[in-house]
């Protein structure tokens, strides 16, 4: 069983509230979004493990049983280029849950246009192995859904 905690403060709102089919429909894998406080913050680490890819805008944290979490930072803000976004950690460290990984501002991406909803993915899962999902308001760290 793996625990996914919510990377950032605000509502857990599931998947179908995404403004974007890739994740809504979970062609990416299951998993949960926030609806993140618009205000300046980090995105922390979903679960611990190593950091395999980072972006501004995105990563994904592999635990030590070959789980990979991806938390994506708003909708189409891949097209910020990095603006906005600061990394706090490099691609190949080792994270704690918890840990801070990149520092941003859902606030800035709204006034952008762009969705500052976060989807939290569960790669290579199945649908049925997402279980006890948050909904409703969350804390950076709290506990988002179970992966068995």
């Amino acid at each position: 069983m793996t625990t996914v905690l919510a990377p950032m403060p605000g509502s857990a709102i599931g998947l179908a509230a995404v403004p974007d089919p890739v994740f809504s429909q979970a062609m990416v894998g299951p998993g949960t979004a926030i609806d993140p406080e618009r205000a300046p913050g980090q995105a922390v680490a979903p679960i611990t493990g190593t950091i395999v890819k980072l972006h501004p805008h995105a990563y994904v944290v592999v635990g030590a049983d070959g789980r990979g979490v991806l938390v994506h930072l708003g909708i189409d803000t891949v097209q910020l280029k990095g603006e906005g976004f600061r990394l706090l950690a490099a691609e190949g460290d080792h994270v704690e849950a918890g840990q801070p990984v990149v520092s941003w501002n859902p606030a800035v991406v709204e006034a952008g246009g762009r969705s500052p909803v976060c989807p939290v993915v569960a790669l290579d899962a199945a649908a049925e192995s997402i279980t006890e999902v948050a909904s409703g308001r969350v804390e950076a760290g709290d506990e988002l859904f179970q992966w068995s």
